[in-house]
């Protein structure tokens, strides 16, 4: 999971970072209204951060906030799930060429190790595991380029909309499938020619999307209207907080 670096957050921060938090953890889901009070008496602050927040995280593009309805988790349309895979092949295909162009017996060691925590995750069925081994082999690739715009941004945007889609569809393909899908990726980033590297990750992310976008129910992830003023509460309930979040 993503981190912040070890100076003192701000309560905006601490609000943005726990709604963050509860996205990746799936507590957050598409469509979900979040509650001002309730996030605010969660985190032990006023409601001011927790409005700063709101418009920080809006501003990203994970929230929406609807003119006397609330402020929604933002849904994931067909047309987002084409551009974020899009934006992230080719974000990570730049990461895999920087980390060939620098490989070293030590990184091409850790990237194996990462592999060897989704075959074990694999191997005991465990899909919560699985994803979290997931998430890490390619965070792994993203640290290693040695490029901290590169990894940051794939950290604090694309993230949240990986992990949203990753929970909904994953587990719909075998978990030794996926496991075997990763082995292959990670051979091909080690043994491709650097100059060519590039180019069948994107194909990784264009296939990964096109099999998602071939398990909609509708053009819309579960159904979410184009217009959210249109339904009085998106999801049919609120998300309160379930976790005690220590002031800082």
């Amino acid at each position: 999971m993503p981190k912040k670096n070890d100076r003192r957050l701000s309560t905006t921060e601490r609000v943005e970072e726990y709604i963050r938090q509860a996205i990746y953890r799936g507590d957050l889901k598409p469509r979900e209204r979040i509650i001002e009070g309730d996030v605010a008496k969660h985190v032990k602050c006023s409601r001011g951060p927790v409005r700063e927040a709101f418009l920080s995280l809006e501003h990203d593009g994970l929230v929406v906030t609807v003119a006397r309805r609330g402020t929604f988790i933002r849904d994931i349309s067909a047309e987002s799930i084409e551009v974020i895979f899009s934006m992230r092949g080719k974000l990570e295909s730049l990461c895999v060429r920087y980390v060939r162009e620098r490989l070293t017996s030590e990184m091409d060691k850790t990237l194996h190790q990462a592999l060897r925590q989704l075959k074990s995750a694999a191997a005991k069925n465990d899909e919560e595991e699985f994803f979290r081994a997931d998430m890490n082999f390619h965070q792994t690739i993203w640290r290693l380029s040695n490029r901290p715009f590169l990894e940051n941004t794939l950290t604090r945007i694309m993230n949240p909309f990986i992990f949203m889609t990753a929970r909904a569809y994953s587990s719909q393909t075998p978990i030794d499938t996926r496991y075997k899908e990763h082995a292959q990726y990670l051979e091909t980033i080690l043994t491709m020619p650097t100059a060519k590297v590039e180019r069948p990750v994107e194909q990784y992310f264009r296939e990964k999307a096109d099999d998602i976008l071939s398990r909609l129910p509708s053009p819309m992830l579960l159904g979410y209207p184009r217009d959210i003023a249109s339904t009085d509460t998106p999801t049919g309930r609120r998300y309160r907080p379930s976790e005690t979040v220590q002031p800082t």
